[in-house]
């Protein structure tokens, strides 16, 4: 079983900021995910809803505001007033990562098309990473459109089908290398559909074991978890019954973990 830090250790850091990467990669993550949307000029910002108004200091759309805008954006959390950080780009959170990484989920957040090009620019900001980068990237998003214009831009993009309702045919359109559905929707049926045409099937969001192990056992190959520290293996040398009460704590002011 796979496990990706949603949106980086997002149980334990402000989501899809540098230091919920940071976090997440102290803790031992291989394999991440993360959402992206476009700026007005030209940026790909990593953050999760479209309005910056919902969890920031800033009642912006993403598509109205420009990088240096963005700059004095900053973070409203509950995880320490001292840390004050705002919505990364793509190109600040792959520094963060890189060491160990496996794989790198990237949604693409493009309802309707309100990023027109979106597709373009972050095939294009991806290839400049570098070919191995590139390997270990996974391209999804809800809106099937964007996933078909990215694969007629990028024929060799690993491309992940998220959907709420899985129609075999829309996978092998696109020819999707991963099919994700929540797991309130995910069925052994799809799984063995998906497996039988060689696709992973990954689940989101799932915090418990309990959940966890019951997804693994009818085939799941990963899943999107928020507090990854739950399930992937130490890198620090603690007994594993005090890792849980210590993740926590990688975020007190003694700790050293780069922010913006």
């Amino acid at each position: 079983m796979l496990y990706f830090a949603h949106r980086g250790a997002s149980a334990l850091a402000p989501a899809n900021s540098l230091p919920a990467f940071a976090l997440a990669r102290q803790l031992g993550c291989t394999h991440y995910e993360l959402d992206v949307h476009l700026s007005k000029d030209g940026c790909l910002v990593v953050h999760h809803d479209y309005d910056l108004g919902s969890d920031t200091t800033c009642s912006r759309d993403i598509k109205d505001i420009t990088w240096p805008e963005l700059q004095h954006c900053r973070i409203v959390h509950s995880f320490d007033k001292d840390m004050l950080v705002r919505p990364p780009i793509l190109r600040e959170v792959l520094p963060v990562i890189v060491e160990d990484l496996e794989v790198l989920n990237i949604e693409i957040k493009n309802d309707d098309n309100v990023y027109p090009g979106i597709e373009k620019i972050i095939w294009e900001r991806a290839s400049a990473f570098g070919p191995e980068a590139l390997k270990k990237m996974l391209f999804s998003s809800f809106d099937y459109p964007t996933l078909q214009r990215l694969r007629k831009i990028a024929p060799g993009a690993r491309i992940g089908l998220l959907t709420r309702l899985f129609e075999p045919q829309k996978a092998r359109n696109i020819e999707a290398a991963s099919v994700h559905m929540s797991k309130t929707r995910i069925t052994k049926e799809i799984v063995d559909v998906c497996h039988a045409e060689g696709r992973s099937v990954f689940v989101y969001t799932v915090n418990d074991r309990y959940t966890a192990h019951s997804l693994e056992r009818i085939g799941v190959d990963g899943i999107f978890t928020d507090n990854p520290g739950l399930f992937v293996p130490v890198k620090h040398d603690l007994p594993q019954e005090l890792y849980e009460k210590y993740a926590p704590l990688r975020l007190s002011k003694k700790t050293k973990i780069p922010l913006q």
